[in-house]
């Protein structure tokens, strides 16, 4: 049920985007002055471009998770991680618009590396090539450069501060919510048995 949830949520954002897509993305995009459009930024995309790079994206997120068999808290971190990542854009006041399902996707990758680090063996060695690609990515993008950049092959400007953004939100999310796991699991588990004397 677990990794299903994680294929319902990238399914749920990829379908959200195609719903907006018709929609006046003007109603939709970020803007400082209204914090609550948080939750309508993703979806809207300013290219079809734009649209289709990211349900690709969705689709490569969903996947990933899906075969990492993700718990449900990572859904919820997902979930979470969501808003946050346009309320972290409040950081660059120059960024006066956003639109886009990219810094969400960020997140989403934040939230598998941040789960399969806690796990041994090769686990964790894909996580930690996962945060690697992404810090490299980050960099090479330069997010704290100007707010939006041309990059050759995009019809759109870039704000990679949204993707430092989302990254930044999925890997808070996902610390804060297993620390919060902890004493819920240890309160469920029964007590060992008191050991029989020889």
């Amino acid at each position: 049920m677990a990794r299903r949830l994680w294929l319902i949520t990238a399914s749920a954002f990829a379908a959200l985007a195609l719903l907006a897509w018709p929609l006046d993305r003007d109603e939709l995009l970020w803007h400082p002055d209204q914090p609550w459009r948080a939750f309508s930024a993703p979806f809207a995309h300013l290219s079809l471009q734009h649209l289709i790079a990211n349900l690709a994206g969705c689709a490569a997120v969903g996947l990933l998770g899906s075969v990492a068999r993700l718990p449900a808290r990572s859904s919820v971190a997902w979930l979470i991680a969501w808003p946050l990542t346009q309320w972290g854009l409040l950081l660059r006041p120059d960024l006066v618009s956003y639109g886009g399902l990219s810094s969400v996707l960020h997140a989403g990758v934040a939230v598998i590396a941040m789960e399969l680090l806690t796990r041994p063996g090769r686990e964790r060695k894909v996580a930690l090539a996962l945060f690697a690609g992404l810090l490299l990515k980050l960099w090479l993008e330069d997010p704290f450069g100007p707010a939006t950049q041309a990059r050759s092959g995009w019809d759109i400007a870039i704000a990679p501060f949204a993707h430092l953004s989302g990254a930044i939100s999925g890997c808070v999310s996902a610390y804060v919510l297993r620390k919060l796991a902890r004493p819920l699991v240890s309160a469920r588990t029964p007590p060992a048995p008191d050991r029989p004397d020889a």
